[in-house]
């Protein structure tokens, strides 16, 4: 006589019936849940990133927070390195600054070499009357490349009329920003 064989336990297992397609439906339903959740931060994140840009580019705090046009690029023209004595009041220090003009284009920058004898001794009478306490704060030094580039426009452009305060208004003129490549005070 032969003994019924007992079934594996495998086929055991399987008697008992489980509901997959409800567990499939529930994995499901979480993975979209967690995809909506992860795109709707990467959108708020990236409107926030895009405002705080926006805000810090709009700002108009420094001289140089003009619109750049890539497609025409900007001409940088280099200055001679200026050595200046500071003034006398905290001792004898000294400033070194090298800078470079912003300019729209390179014809322009050609013709501000024609001015530029003018351009240094406006700067150099500015920068030795500054005290080095003046330029020794970030906020000094934005101060020095304002000043600077409303002497160095109002070289090429004729001096505007007086606003109704008694004011002159800054000339704009082709020098768009004054940038320090250096600067040393000692």
């Amino acid at each position: 006589m032969a003994k019924a064989p007992t079934p594996p336990p495998a086929a055991a297992e399987t008697a008992a019936p489980v509901p997959k397609r409800g567990k499939k439906i529930l994995m499901l339903l979480i993975a979209a849940a967690l995809v909506v959740t992860l795109l709707a931060a990467a959108v708020v994140g990236f409107l926030l990133w895009k405002k705080g840009h926006a805000d810090a580019e709009g700002s108009g705090d420094t001289p140089a927070a003009t619109t750049v046009d890539l497609s025409k690029p900007p001409t940088f023209v280099p200055m001679d390195p200026f050595v200046v004595n500071l003034a006398p009041t905290e001792g004898d220090r000294y400033l070194q600054v090298v800078m470079a003009l912003r300019v729209a284009d390179a014809k322009t920058g050609e013709n501000l070499k024609a001015f530029m004898p003018e351009i240094r001794h406006q700067i150099n009478l500015l920068l030795s009357s500054k005290l080095p306490s003046e330029l020794s704060t970030m906020e000094g030094r934005e101060a020095l490349a304002a000043e600077i580039l409303r002497r160095t426009n109002g070289v090429l452009v004729p001096a505007p009329a007086k606003q109704g305060d008694g004011k002159a208004a800054a000339p704009a003129g082709p020098i768009q920003a004054v940038l320090f490549n250096s600067f040393i005070i000692q």
